[in-house]
């Protein structure tokens, strides 16, 4: 399986998908670790692949979701955006039926 495949298979086999530097309990940079924080406030169930993991991945995915930078957050197989995105969708009131309309929010 090539890097775009395993890329596809983890958005088709997870509603929410955070691809951030470090992991939720020790992330590596600042944005990363607001963006988690926000999830955790909406209380979101999500899967996160921590990009300094697989380099091959954190460049293929640049391209992928022609978005340039970290973190970003897929709900339902689409891109929401990063950091600042994710902020304002929560801030707006929209982040949380966006996440429960796919499964996303804990019950």
């Amino acid at each position: 399986m090539n890097v775009i495949e395993r890329i596809k298979d983890q958005l088709e086999n997870n509603p929410v998908v955070l691809y951030m530097k470090g992991t939720p309990d020790f992330p590596q940079c600042g944005f990363s670790g607001q963006t988690v924080q926000v999830l955790d406030l909406c209380q979101a169930k999500y899967m996160y692949v921590n990009i300094f993991e697989d380099p091959e991945l954190r460049e293929a995915l640049k391209e992928y979701s022609n978005w340039p930078t970290y973190p970003q957050l897929y709900v339902n197989g689409e891109l929401v955006g990063g950091c600042d995105i994710v902020v304002d969708l929560y801030k707006k009131g929209e982040l949380v039926p966006m996440l429960s309309s796919v499964g996303g929010v804990a019950q």
